[in-house]
């Protein structure tokens, strides 16, 4: 039905991507052809086609049992890092992805955006001028697709994660992808800096091909849109669906895996709405062609 679908970032809430993915994916037997994803939610795209969302899940309530704070400013007197993030988030895509890896030349192929930084702008000013832009977008304009970010002079590169050689590879590519300071250390993608891949447009559909056909668009956050509505792109129609309420989990929270299991139903229950709803999508996508 779906010839390609796109996963918006989102950290922890992208779990709200793979409970709506495991509903409807096998209720509509959803094979894309391209999956175009952006920080978490490249690693979530990656995740459905190597593992159980459970067994993800469960290791993370292992992997992060012991982790009671998401800063550790006594840190600073040592030398080392306040955030934890960064270290357990590499070994966990390593872990998650490591025995499976092989199995990504069987999926469709996965598109993981990273942001290039204005080369007008040193790499610490070029962070700071990204946040701010991305943050404005967020929780003032609230625009589907952003554009300030373009306008300072991020430029988008989009990376097929089975071009990758190896694991630890593909691990890099989406750190680079979700790569948003002071969570994570400024990365950089063959010798140039990089920042996520939201700071040009977390809901990366300047990655999908032109063709005509269906593209299934979930997003992690609230927009001032209905839940579930259909954006006319030339001969392609785009369903966008949105989570039917906040998702109940924070972006980079490492301290409440808990919270995961949360997200992931929520995104159940709307993929059960979702279904029940399709016949009236497709409905409109055909009006609007």
């Amino acid at each position: 039905m779906f010839d390609q679908v796109v996963f918006a970032g989102g950290g922890n809430r992208c779990w709200w991507q793979a409970g709506f993915w495991d509903v409807v994916q096998p209720a509509l037997d959803v094979r894309p052809r391209v999956i175009a994803g952006i920080s978490a939610g490249a690693a979530t795209a990656c995740m459905l086609y190597t593992r159980d969302a459970d067994w993800v899940m469960r290791y993370y309530e292992n992997a992060l049992r012991h982790n009671t704070r998401n800063a550790y400013w006594g840190n600073l007197l040592r030398g080392e890092s306040v955030f934890p993030h960064y270290r357990i988030y590499r070994q966990a895509l390593l872990d998650i992805y490591g025995e499976r890896f092989e199995q990504l030349k069987h999926a469709p192929a996965i598109r993981i955006g990273v942001s290039h930084l204005p080369r007008w702008l040193g790499a610490r000013s070029a962070v700071a001028a990204g946040l701010v832009a991305y943050n404005i977008e967020k929780y003032v304009r609230k625009t589907l697709h952003p554009t300030l970010g373009r306008k300072l002079g991020f430029q988008p590169e989009f990376v097929t994660a089975q071009t990758c050689a190896s694991v630890e590879e593909l691990a890099d590519l989406i750190l680079q992808s979700s790569c948003t300071p002071p969570f994570t250390p400024v990365l950089r993608r063959n010798g140039r800096p990089v920042l996520d891949g939201g700071m040009v447009d977390n809901v990366p559909v300047g990655a999908l091909d032109a063709a005509p056909g269906l593209v299934l668009v979930m997003v992690t956050r609230l927009y001032p849109r209905p839940q579930m509505f259909v954006v006319p792109h030339g001969a392609q129609q785009r369903i966008y669906v949105q989570p039917s309420r906040k998702v109940p989990i924070s972006s980079w929270d490492y301290t409440s895996p808990s919270q995961m299991q949360h997200a992931y139903n929520l995104g159940r229950a709307d993929g059960e709405q979702f279904l029940a709803r399709v016949p009236e999508l497709l409905e409109l996508a055909g009006e609007s062609s």
